[in-house]
């Protein structure tokens, strides 16, 4: 008897969002990159479409956390002292598609850098590379209504990825990524009902929804994965069922809460049967993002450049696209 591969027929589509700009566009980029535009689950290959590869961002922090990973401190070298610097090594050695500029430095709590000089940082990023930009604040929502416009201006026709809107706070970042013409990252707790909610209230301002990828604060391997992926899970299935105010791309920040599980940072000596910490701690955020794009995330943001390319390695595989 024939096998008959069973096929699930879905109604809708993930939006297409493109970040960056190119001369031919009014801006600096030497490439963009699109993603989304998915027609079934992610990689069924055989029951849709998935027309663009995800992308790899790989994080640049404008302040280095004391308690960085040794791991970190040993891959990026001294230019984790400079944020020019560093999303360039990003880009030429470790063959990033997009650069996440985070400003932890502007929180109050850590350097507290003001609007001017985090605007500084931008620019100086944006002269370094020609790979599209990921603009992050420092997680405070006062001084991110400070930060976000000041660095959205100075980077206005480039197409970045501003974020985040939250529930609490959209109003003054989404003028900004109108104003300034970006697109923005939405963000929600690990509830589709409030991510919802945030894409309805920033689509309420005039913000095309087009223009936005959601992001579900998420933690790392083994921590809430199951959760985690559940709701990723959900949120592709109501956008291929036509739910417009969830049909936008996902992006993962996988490398910073990966590297905060005690499996990846404990030292060698304390935990010797858990293996060589270097490759521990690689093999955690590796893995964190396979889970994480099996649930239908299309940007992986990344920290280190040996889990970056496990990750690429995955996505040929998933893409049929080995050599």
């Amino acid at each position: 008897m024939p096998f008959e591969m069973p096929v699930e027929k879905w109604t809708s589509a993930v939006n297409e969002v493109t970040i960056g700009a190119t001369g031919d566009d009014g801006g600096t980029r030497t490439a963009v990159v699109t993603v989304g535009g998915d027609t079934t689950l992610p990689f069924l290959h055989f029951e849709g479409k998935t027309l663009h590869r995800p992308a790899i961002a790989m994080e640049v922090l404008d302040a280095v956390p004391e308690n960085w990973p040794a791991a970190m401190r040993e891959a990026m070298g001294d230019v984790a002292e400079d944020p020019a610097a560093w999303a360039r090594k990003c880009v030429d050695e470790f063959g990033a598609d997009m650069i996440c500029l985070r400003l932890v430095g502007g929180h109050p709590d850590q350097a507290d850098r003001t609007p001017e000089e985090c605007a500084e940082t931008v620019k100086s990023v944006l002269e370094a590379v020609g790979a599209p930009l990921i603009i992050w604040g420092c997680g405070q929502a006062e001084k991110d209504n400070e930060i976000i416009p000041r660095c959205s201006e100075v980077a206005a026709g480039e197409n970045c990825l501003l974020g985040t809107a939250t529930e609490g706070n959209y109003k003054t970042i989404t003028a900004a990524c109108m104003a300034d013409g970006h697109k923005l990252i939405t963000e929600a707790p690990l509830d589709i009902n409030i991510q919802k909610q945030v894409n309805i209230l920033v689509s309420e301002m005039g913000l095309d929804v087009s223009r936005i990828v959601m992001f579900q604060s998420t933690g790392g391997l083994g921590y809430g994965m199951e959760y985690a992926y559940s709701i990723m899970e959900r949120t592709r299935l109501a956008a291929l069922s036509g739910d417009r105010m969830l049909s936008m791309p996902m992006v993962a920040v996988v490398g910073s809460e990966s590297w905060k599980a005690k499996e990846a940072r404990t030292a060698e000596e304390v935990a010797p049967e858990w293996g060589a910490a270097e490759d521990r701690g690689v093999l955690w955020e590796a893995t964190t993002a396979t889970c994480f794009l099996h649930g239908g995330t299309h940007i992986c943001v990344m920290w280190h450049p040996r889990a970056a390319a496990l990750l690429r390695k995955t996505f040929d595989s998933l893409m049929g696209e080995e050599a």
